[in-house]
């Protein structure tokens, strides 16, 4: 039955995998993409058809088509930060997941909600400049890849750095020292079960360079402020004895999600944590879809050849979901 459907994706983010996926379970696949990017998508043959646009507004005005089509849309960061939730709420195409989350992980104050609801270790959270009494890191809202991201350490280290993003919605959070652990999760809507999918390591520009540098050089380059641009994720297998609390955690966020919004979260999503030296976790951001950190595992991770004999990415499990939803007619429980 799956020959009947295309599974699609914008042409960017972990649009690859996604596509890659979907033709090893006998899906048509189809990439949208902007015009000059399509490269990729030619190179690697994991496209059955590519559509070209010229901005990535013209997806709403290709939505009818899209629809009568038998599309499915997977989505993805990119998706979310170029059309914002209100616009992909619109969308009447079907559409893999449960749009009513997406505003309560775009939107901070009710991201951290959701996270409470959950009973997550979270950093603090700064309603004030003047409050500012530790090292903090201010994060801009949406789906932006840490762009703009900076630290500060105090509130007049605070209104200097602030100054270019006078118009930007941002939280100011504790800054956790630690090791940033990215976990990735698909929770399924057909059998109620948890799958723990891998982690990852962000490498980021250009605070990770300058974490090459001996502290001599740096204070030379005093000047050059970190930035925590995402440029590639890195493969990340933890200690064992932390993953009965990442998959203990990964279950209280799908409980406390299916509270919030009707329907929950379900599919891939991402909690992003860091592993104090005391061994304890804290989560910062949840990713209520399919995240770039799993990019590395096209043929799976570690933990997904302990489920699967076969080779699993997340781009493969939101496929092999929606085969098994079509084949025992429950398209309704993944298509929200």
């Amino acid at each position: 039955m799956q020959d009947k459907y295309t599974i699609a994706t914008l042409g960017s983010h972990s649009a690859l995998q996604i596509l890659k996926g979907a033709k090893d379970e006998g899906f048509s696949t189809l990439v949208i993409c902007l015009k000059g990017r399509e490269k990729p998508y030619q190179v690697f043959p994991v496209a059955d058809e590519i559509k070209l646009i010229n901005d990535y507004q013209e997806l709403a005005s290709l939505d009818k088509i899209l629809y009568r089509d038998k599309i499915i849309l997977i989505p993805h960061a990119s998706l979310i930060a170029y059309l914002g939730c209100e616009a992909v709420e619109r969308l009447k195409l079907k559409y893999f997941g449960n749009k009513k989350i997406l505003i309560w992980e775009s939107d901070r104050s009710k991201e951290r909600q959701w996270l409470k609801k959950a009973r997550l270790r979270l950093p603090l959270i700064f309603n004030r400049p003047e409050e500012i009494d530790r090292p903090v890191i201010v994060k801009f809202y949406g789906a932006s890849g840490g762009k703009g991201y900076f630290l500060a350490n105090s509130t007049e280290d605070f209104r200097d750095k602030i100054k270019p993003h006078r118009n930007k919605k941002y939280v100011i959070q504790e800054y956790i020292v630690g090791v940033p652990v990215f976990a990735h999760y698909f929770y399924s809507n057909l059998t109620g079960k948890l799958e723990l999918m891998g982690f990852d390591k962000r490498y980021e520009s250009n605070v990770d360079s300058l974490g090459r540098i001996s502290a001599r050089d740096q204070m030379v380059l005093k000047s050059v402020d970190p930035s925590y641009v995402i440029c590639g994720n890195l493969p990340l297998v933890v200690r064992e004895s932390f993953l009965s609390e990442y998959l203990e955690m990964g279950e209280r966020i799908i409980k406390a999600s299916q509270k919030i919004v009707k329907g929950g979260l379900f599919g891939p999503f991402c909690l992003e944590s860091v592993i104090t030296p005391d061994s304890k976790i804290y989560v910062f951001e949840i990713s209520a879809r399919i995240v770039a950190g799993t990019n590395p595992y096209l043929m799976g991770s570690p933990y997904t050849q302990l489920i699967y004999d076969e080779p699993m990415s997340t781009g493969r499990r939101i496929a092999r979901e929606i085969k098994i939803a079509l084949e025992t007619n429950q398209l309704d429980k993944i298509l929200l």
